[in-house]
């Protein structure tokens, strides 16, 4: 799996289960989202994701959008 679709699945398993823990504990979880979010959105003008230099140092082919 390239390294994008790895970002965007953990990216979307995060949000979806900080979605469901802010229902069932704490409303505080949203703040997960929040940064998420927000991660996200700087990746997509500056190019930088510490996910994907992680991956990218573990051997990971890149994709698309993190080469």
């Amino acid at each position: 799996m390239a390294i994008d679709k790895i970002v965007f699945a953990f990216a979307g398993i995060v949000i979806m289960s900080s979605l469901a823990l802010s229902q069932l504990h704490s409303i505080n979880w949203l703040w997960l989202t929040a940064f998420v979010g927000a991660n996200m959105f700087q990746a997509a003008f500056t190019g930088f994701c510490p996910l994907a230099f992680i991956l990218k140092k573990t051997g990971a082919k890149p994709g698309q959008a993190f080469k």
